[in-house]
């Protein structure tokens, strides 16, 4: 998957890392950044960002890029 320059930006933000090392391929537990309080940062930006509010059973559900992004078409975001 590719994932939009602004979404790359989101998990920079949240996570405290250079967008560079934002990847499809990044993953929950992956790096010492994602931990569970920086996801829990990374669903409050996804919220802010794209003006939408994500369940429970789908924040469980986003441990990597790839799910993040297929979760977040659930909610009309291409990402």
């Amino acid at each position: 998957m590719n994932m939009s320059s602004k979404l790359q930006e989101v998990f920079a933000t949240a996570l405290a890392l250079p967008a560079d090392q934002v990847t499809d391929d990044l993953a929950y537990q992956s790096v010492p950044e994602w931990d569970s309080m920086s996801h829990m940062i990374l669903i409050t930006e996804l919220e802010a960002n794209y003006s939408i509010t994500i369940e429970t059973e789908d924040l469980l559900e986003m441990t990597d890029v790839t799910n993040v992004i297929t979760r977040l078409k659930k909610y009309g975001v291409e990402a």
